[in-house]
C-alpha cells in the first residue's frame, strides 16, 4: 500500500524479498517532490543483506561509483542492472538521482 503524507511517501504491507523492497523505495524516492520514503510498516518475507543507497554527484559515472563501493570499476554493470528499469543506459545518470548499490554475491 502506498500513501502520501505531505512530501513523503509511506509504504505499508508485505514484500516478497529485499530486492523488491529496495526497488520500490528507489522508484518512489526518485520522484520530483518526494522528500523521503517511510517504510516502518513494511515486512519483508525473505530479507537479505541491505543495499546501500547512493546519491549521484556531479561528475559521477557508474564506473567511478563501482570503484568506490566495490573496488572495481568494471563492476558498474552490477549497479546498472540493480537500477533497471529506472536506468536505461549506463551513461545516463544525473546529480541528485539515488541509486541502489547491492552487495556483491
Amino acid at each position: 500500500k502506498v500513501e502520501v503524507d505531505g512530501d513523503n511517501v509511506v509504504l505499508k504491507g508485505d514484500v516478497k524479498d529485499q530486492e523488491t523492497y529496495e526497488k520500490a523505495v528507489l522508484e518512489l524516492g526518485n520522484k520530483l517532490g518526494v522528500a523521503g520514503v517511510k517504510t516502518d510498516e513494511v515486512k519483508i518475507a525473505s530479507a537479505a543483506a541491505d543495499s546501500v543507497f547512493y546519491e549521484v554527484k556531479k561528475g559521477d559515472t557508474l564506473s567511478a561509483i563501482a570503484k568506490k563501493h566495490y573496488g572495481d570499476a568494471n563492476k558498474y554493470n552490477v549497479i546498472f542492472e540493480a537500477n533497471k528499469p529506472m536506468l536505461t543506459h549506463p551513461d545516463k545518470i544525473y546529480p541528485g538521482q539515488k541509486l541502489r548499490i547491492p552487495p556483491l554475491k
